[in-house]
C-alpha cells in the first residue's frame, strides 16, 4: 500500500487531482475516485447508522462492513490489487440468511421508513447501491475485481433486511407502500 498520511493538508489536490496509492495522480473526476467516494459515502453512512440503539450482533455485522469496506477502499485505490476477499461476500450471505429468518415474507413493497436506525439502513442500502454502480461503471472502464461489486450488491441487500429487523426493534414493523392500485383490487387500467 501507498505511504500513510501524516499530513492532512498537503495542497497537492489543488489542480484536481489525487494520488492512487500506487503513487499514481489521477482527476478527481476520473470513475476509479468515484467508485472510491461512494464507498467513502457508504462507510461513514454506516458510521451515522452505528451511533442508534441495536442488538449487539448487528452491530458487529456493521462494524465488520465498515472494516471491509475500507478493505474495499484499499482496493479501488491501487489498480490491480486484491484487498477484499470472497470471504467478505460469503459472511454477507450468511448475514442475509440469518437476519432474512427472523423476517416474516414480504407481501408488499415497503417504504425507506420506520424508526430512525431503519431509515439510516435503507439510507446505507440506496449508497450502497450507487457505490456499485460506480464499480460497474469503472469496471466497464478498467480491469477490477468481482469481488467488489458482488460485495456492494449483497451488502445493498443486507442493509434492506437491517432496515427491516431494526424497525422491528421494540415491537415495530415495516411501513407498507399503499398502492390506490393495488388497493383497487387487481382490476385492469
Amino acid at each position: 500500500m501507498g505511504n500513510r498520511l501524516t499530513q492532512i493538508a498537503t495542497r497537492t489536490g489543488d489542480n484536481g487531482t489525487t494520488g492512487l496509492g500506487n503513487n499514481q495522480r489521477v482527476s478527481k473526476n476520473s470513475l476509479r475516485v468515484h467508485a472510491m467516494g461512494e464507498v467513502d459515502e457508504l462507510n461513514s453512512n454506516i458510521g451515522v447508522l452505528l451511533c442508534e440503539d441495536m442488538a449487539a450482533d448487528v452491530r458487529d455485522v456493521l462494524v465488520e462492513v465498515q472494516h471491509q469496506l475500507f478493505n474495499l477502499g484499499g482496493e479501488l485505490s491501487i489498480p490491480g490489487f486484491e484487498l477484499l476477499k470472497e470471504e467478505a461476500v460469503a459472511a454477507l450471505d450468511t448475514a442475509l440468511a440469518k437476519y432474512n429468518a427472523q423476517l416474516p415474507k414480504l407481501e408488499e413493497f415497503i417504504l425507506p421508513a420506520g424508526t430512525r436506525g431503519a431509515s439510516q439502513a435503507h439510507v446505507c442500502r440506496t449508497v450502497a447501491r450507487r457505490a456499485e454502480r460506480a464499480c460497474v461503471a469503472l469496471g466497464n472502464e478498467e480491469a477490477l475485481n468481482d469481488t467488489p461489486r458482488q460485495y456492494l450488491n449483497r451488502l445493498s441487500d443486507l442493509m434492506f433486511v437491517l432496515a427491516r429487523v431494526l424497525n422491528r426493534m421494540n415491537g415495530g414493523d415495516d411501513v407498507y407502500w399503499k398502492s390506490a392500485r393495488m388497493s383497487q383490487g387487481s382490476g385492469a387500467e
